[in-house]
């Protein structure tokens, strides 16, 4: 990726449900990198619609920065070529893949010019990815919202660097300037934040939602593999508000990611958020946000 027009070393996280044209039109105004999955757009014709926005407004930008389509690559997925396509066809300046391989991905977007990046939460799936030609790794580590990593950032970086000598996006728990210039300290070349825009005003996140993350601590968050068989970070209230008894989850139902998806209803009343959330107080724009990070970040130099 070209530092050009980054004024910050931070993608905004794509996040399911949370993040829409207007999210990754803000971000890549305020000189970070924006994204969003394309399952967010419910259908192909919705994810062509929303492309085109995005190309459309960020085009009389002088100075936007780059934009991220985030697809989900498991051969499962029946939208995963079609959404494919039109990652070629609005010459997206980066596919970031997840929930299987990049290798499709990775010739038909350099064929354009454009970085694939893939989302890894172990070191096989890092060296998997490496050796299909990525152009980046994004380490998912313990503390991230969502579906998260189990390593530390500090042992998952120092080996990965080791084998990989590409771009690396460092997430978990990355809520503030201090922790995005720690992450360059380790070796990474950028940061993934998500959490941190949940309570923005571009979200798709509902007030409730917004107003639980400005509110919540560390403390707040819970590590559980019940909602959709894979370890993810969650926030109490909304575990307790849909009836879950926190210290008693129920064990893991069968791994199905598409399945859980396309479950809109469940990822609307069970929220996830990261570690970080302790970081955050209020709600803000995009623009804020980055003017805040911005000004953390500089301290540290």
């Amino acid at each position: 990726m070209s530092a050009n027009n980054i004024c910050l070393p931070v993608i905004q996280a794509p996040m399911f449900l949370l993040s829409g044209p207007d999210m990754v039109i803000a971000s890549c105004r305020a000189g970070i990198v924006g994204s969003f999955p394309s399952p967010n757009a419910r259908t192909v014709n919705i994810l062509d619609q929303w492309l085109q926005q995005i190309t459309s407004e960020l085009s009389e930008v002088p100075h936007a920065a780059p934009w991220a389509l985030n697809l989900v690559m498991h051969r499962s997925n029946p939208r995963r070529h079609d959404d494919l396509e039109l990652a070629i066809k609005y010459r997206a300046p980066i596919v970031i893949t997840a929930l299987g391989s990049p290798a499709e991905a990775v010739e038909s977007v350099h064929a354009y010019g454009g970085k694939v990046y893939a989302d890894v939460t172990t070191i096989d799936f890092a060296r998997r990815a490496a050796a299909v030609g990525v152009d980046g790794l994004a380490l998912v580590c313990c503390g991230a919202g969502g579906h998260t990593g189990l390593m530390s950032p500090f042992a998952f970086v120092d080996e990965v660097r080791q084998f990989f000598d590409g771009e690396i996006i460092l997430s978990g728990a990355i809520s503030n300037g201090r922790a995005i210039r720690a992450a360059e300290v380790l070796g990474a070349d950028y940061v993934y934040m998500g959490t941190r825009f949940i309570p923005t005003q571009e979200s798709l996140a509902q007030d409730e939602y917004k107003e639980m993350v400005v509110e919540a601590s560390g403390a707040d968050i819970v590590t559980s593999d019940s909602i959709t068989g894979v370890k993810a970070n969650w926030l109490k209230g909304s575990l307790e508000k849909v009836g879950f008894d926190v210290d008693n989850m129920p064990p893991p139902g069968a791994i199905n990611f598409l399945e859980a998806a396309s479950d809109a209803k469940r990822w609307r009343d069970i929220w996830a958020a990261g570690q970080g959330v302790g970081s955050i107080d209020r709600k803000q724009s995009i623009a804020e946000v980055v003017e805040q990070l911005t000004e953390e970040y500089r301290s540290c130099l």
